[in-house]
């Protein structure tokens, strides 16, 4: 539905840190199901782990947040080059149940809770092969750069 050439229109990440490489399902002012496949080459191998490579904690919850900023850029009909920016701002209830390591196909998806002065919420959980690796509330800000 979007590869990384239109996802990089909705998002001002860049190499290293763009973790979205495809969308695959996008309900305007809903969800959103997007994947980010893991490879061994990813720079945050080299020191977390070296001998057992493991995606780390913090940049899963990143990716579904990414995940989640492209759901609200498209459900506002905004891009960064409108000079809109959307600020990941917080999470709660963070679970992490299973290691993300290099071959993995990581699937994120995101779901609007609620959005309130420029505010939005999304329930959003992080799989691979369907098991659960990841669960958080993710909140970001939309905000004039």
């Amino acid at each position: 539905m979007m590869d990384v050439n239109e996802i990089r229109q909705y998002l001002p990440h860049r190499y290293p840190f763009l973790l979205v490489d495809r969308v695959v399902e996008l309900n305007l002012n809903d969800s959103i199901v997007a994947y980010k496949n893991v490879t061994v080459n990813e720079p945050f191998f080299n020191g977390h782990f070296p001998d057992h490579p493991v995606m780390p904690g913090v940049l899963i919850i990143e990716a579904m947040a990414q995940a989640a900023g492209v759901l609200g850029f498209k459900t506002m009909d905004k891009t960064p080059e409108d000079g809109s920016i959307y600020y990941f701002v917080g999470s709660d209830n963070a679970r992490f149940k299973r290691p993300v390591v290099p071959g993995d196909r990581l699937q994120l998806e995101a779901k609007i809770i609620a959005e309130k002065r420029g505010i939005w919420k999304f329930e959003c959980k992080a799989t691979v092969d369907g098991q659960l690796a990841c669960s958080a509330t993710i909140m970001c800000a939309d905000r004039k750069l």
